[in-house]
């Protein structure tokens, strides 16, 4: 369980926008959450790699050839 307190004006604007969607506060705020997270996450992952792009899995231009099939 988490607590959230926010400021009149946001809170305000989230009763406007869970009633447009039919939602419960609680579902648009969970929401919301879960978009900016997912977001959040992948530019964590770009960023990781763009520090250290030889982190991940490499392999050789001979052994992406034999792998896609393209040495026959």
């Amino acid at each position: 369980m988490l607590a959230v307190r926010l400021d009149p004006d946001l809170e305000a604007r989230l009763t406007v926008m869970a009633k447009r969607s039919g939602r419960s506060k609680s579902d648009f705020v969970r929401r919301a959450i879960e978009d900016r997270i997912d977001e959040m996450e992948c530019i964590a992952l770009l960023e990781e790699a763009m520090r250290d792009p030889d982190a991940g899995k490499t392999i050789s231009h001979e052994q992406m050839i034999r792998e896609l099939g393209l040495d026959a």
